[in-house]
């Protein structure tokens, strides 16, 4: 067999895409298939159905399919929904803020440090206030890393202490006293009733009145982070989804370098 659908050339493919009036992409360009899946709080049935067509409805659906539903517990009902969105958005407007630098691995990053720092940066990490949740801070810290990208415990020139979860902002900034701290990293998973933006602006706040603020590099991470919130923070960094810790240490790195020989 020849040709097909992998002998088409892109221009082909994207003849009808405009990236003005961009919405979702199911079938065929521009259709705007949707799949969608939410909890209503009333009895599972064709009652709850209807409900939750006439909701995709008012959000802009046409043609909302329930594929799927199911009693959670008594009086709530989860469902499956597919639909196709009316709404687009302008894609060629859209800015998003981002970490400004080269992101490079292990070995290209303690190489740097070596020549432009000349020392062993130290890193202290936790996850704190009450959050428990490790997995952000030690896939960042801990050697083995995560998905085959090695944490800064194994980088040479970091010296790095993670000091797990539900630690204290103050107990923090005690040890980064201690440990003269170059850089700090917090993980905040947690984000019920924005804990995690009351308690990473305490650090901030804390830090300020220590008057060490302007002293260390500060980056924040977790799953609903983005670069843009840490900013407005008061943070000079911020990792989201889709980050491993090259891209942390590679930015901390060429901050340093940026604070030192610049």
């Amino acid at each position: 067999m020849s040709g097909g659908l992998y002998s088409m050339d892109q221009k082909d493919f994207d003849q009808t895409l405009d990236l003005t009036k961009i919405r979702p992409y199911g079938d065929t360009m521009n259709d705007g298939k949707t799949q969608m899946s939410f909890t209503l709080p009333v009895p599972c049935g064709d009652e709850a159905v209807e409900a939750a067509k006439q909701l995709m409805k008012k959000m802009g659906f046409e043609n909302p399919q329930v594929v799927y539903y199911k009693e959670l517990t008594k009086g709530f009902t989860f469902v499956n929904c597919y639909g196709s969105c009316t709404h687009t958005v302008d894609f060629s407007t859209i800015h998003v803020p981002k970490v400004e630098s080269t992101v490079w691995g292990m070995k290209e990053t303690d190489e740097f440090i070596k020549e432009h720092i000349g020392r062993k940066i130290v890193v202290l990490g936790a996850s704190t206030g009450t959050d428990a949740h490790t997995v952000g801070i030690d896939a960042v810290m801990n050697m083995k890393g995560y998905a085959g990208h090695y944490g800064i415990e194994r980088y040479e020139m970091f010296e790095a202490l993670n000091m797990g979860s539900q630690i204290p902002n103050d107990e923090f900034i005690a040890k980064a006293i201690e440990m003269k701290a170059d850089a700090l990293l917090v993980s905040q998973t947690v984000t019920q009733k924005d804990v995690h933006i009351k308690n990473l602006t305490e650090l901030v706040e804390m830090l300020e009145a220590e008057g060490l603020r302007d002293k260390v590099i500060l980056c924040c991470g977790g799953p609903r982070v983005t670069h843009e919130l840490a900013k407005e923070l008061g943070y000079d960094a911020g990792f989201g989804m889709n980050t491993f810790a090259d891209d942390v240490a590679s930015y901390i790195a060429q901050e340093m370098d940026r604070r030192i020989n610049h």
